[in-house]
């Protein structure tokens, strides 16, 4: 009796349980740098909803402001684009600057969260950030 009970539930579970493994596919490339948010290339940062490129990363970073300490950030390059082909990373869309843009793709992303909005199955890299309070904000994986 225990038998027929377990046998169709290991069956169930060996086809809906097994999903073939993706990968991101934007590369993790390795990154530390630590920027002054009181300099004038930053300046947008020490504002909450404050955004700003940071040279790093597959295609370069862009800096988010949640709030007044803490801050996200995400690779600029595109999961919908993985090859890298697309010449311009993404972009805030200028009617919604909480939406970043994949013109070469027609995917949107959440500057939020990083989460994907259309046409991409993948979120954007994530690297984490430390902020020491003040102006130094630590951006690494």
């Amino acid at each position: 009796m225990k038998v027929s009970i377990i046998l169709p539930i290991l069956i169930i579970f060996l086809f809906t349980g097994c999903k073939k493994n993706k990968f991101h596919p934007v590369p993790n490339v390795p990154t530390d740098i630590t920027i002054d948010i009181n300099l004038p290339t930053y300046i947008a940062l020490t504002g909450v909803s404050g955004w700003a490129y940071v040279n790093g990363g597959s295609k370069g970073i862009i800096v988010f402001r949640r709030s007044t300490d803490e801050f996200v950030a995400f690779d600029r390059h595109s999961p919908a684009d993985p090859d890298g082909t697309c010449p311009r990373p993404l972009t805030p869309d200028p009617d919604n600057f909480l939406t970043l843009v994949d013109s070469c793709n027609n995917a949107t992303f959440s500057l939020y969260d990083g989460s994907p909005i259309s046409n991409s199955e993948f979120g954007l890299r994530v690297f984490q950030t430390s902020f020491n309070g003040t102006n130094s904000l630590r951006i690494f994986n």
